[in-house]
């Protein structure tokens, strides 16, 4: 009996870790348009108060994800004042002395990461997908995460090129953009070929999910298996300040932000959490809603 006993609890303790192994990890990502710790006059939407920061942090922790890939935010302090202290913060390359020549002297919109503590992290270089030297955009902020008893994962928060939403034309946008989905093209290939596992997190500034759309098959060319578009079935639903009418509001009908899964990672419950009416006319918050996803 007292063998018996010792047995069943191993097995109880046993049962209770691997449960906690097994828990899933929440992602999320979030443009958070001109976030600053210092307005600039150029860009009013750069003017936020500590009660606009408090209603941006508490959406935050709506969400509560272990990882947040961020953009538009120009410095650390700002990011910590919406994450939290719990978080690593992992600022583009770009904004460090090496890069002095592609920043904006006054106020820039980086890339990055949030990460909860908790997780390991490798730092790696961040991928340009715009090649030219003096380019002051398109860094792509890359990261390893490492979870418990899992294969790394690569990790990718982009900021595509604006003005090419949907259709491809001629244009300096869509040739800008078309150049951007090679790029992506070419660090998804060595990510298969490797048989590493990957994410891209982030404002496409493209309606993905169109049916046949030329920048979704661009970005997954010659791609074997497939990567899975996480966003493509969300109902868009981002409510945000009208730039016509400060007063009213404006929603959204198409999704810009997305999340693209390896084939070998399977996410849940993706979704959009859309801001409240009174909160948008009320504070300045941001002209893109979080998207998220919890992954197996």
């Amino acid at each position: 009996m007292e063998v018996l006993i010792r047995f069943l609890t191993l097995l109880l303790v046993y049962s209770f870790s691997t449960a906690g192994l097994a828990q899933e990890l929440k992602l999320a990502t979030w443009n958070l348009e001109w976030l600053s710790s210092s307005a600039s006059a150029k860009f009013p939407s750069s003017k936020r108060t500590n009660q606009d920061f408090n209603m941006l942090a508490s959406y935050f922790k709506q969400i509560d994800p272990d990882i947040l890939a961020f953009q538009e935010v120009n410095d650390v302090q700002a990011i910590r004042r919406v994450v939290g202290s719990k978080y690593r913060i992992y600022l583009s390359d770009r904004s460090t002395s090496r890069y002095l020549v592609n920043q904006f002297r006054d106020i820039n919109q980086y890339t990055g990461f949030a990460i909860r503590r908790t997780i390991n992290v490798v730092n790696k270089p961040d991928i340009r997908l715009e090649k030219s030297k003096s380019s002051r955009l398109r860094f792509a902020t890359y990261l390893v995460i490492k979870p418990l008893h899992k294969k790394p994962i690569h990790l990718l928060s982009v900021h595509l090129k604006a003005g090419c939403t949907g259709k491809y034309y001629n244009s300096h946008s869509c040739v800008a953009l078309k150049r951007e989905g090679d790029s992506l093209n070419h660090w998804i290939q060595q990510r298969t070929k490797q048989k590493q596992p990957y994410m891209i997190l982030g404002d496409f500034n493209h309606q993905l999910a169109r049916s046949n759309d030329w920048l979704w098959n661009l970005i997954v060319k010659g791609i074997k298996p497939n990567p899975t578009l996480s966003t493509k079935n969300i109902k868009a639903g981002c409510l945000v300040r009208s730039k016509k009418n400060p007063t009213k509001t404006h929603r959204y009908r198409s999704l810009i932000d997305h999340i693209i899964l390896s084939h070998n990672l399977k996410a849940n419950n993706t979704s959009q959490l859309s801001f409240a009416k009174g909160d948008v006319l009320k504070r300045n918050l941001s002209d893109h809603c979080l998207v998220s996803l919890e992954l197996n």
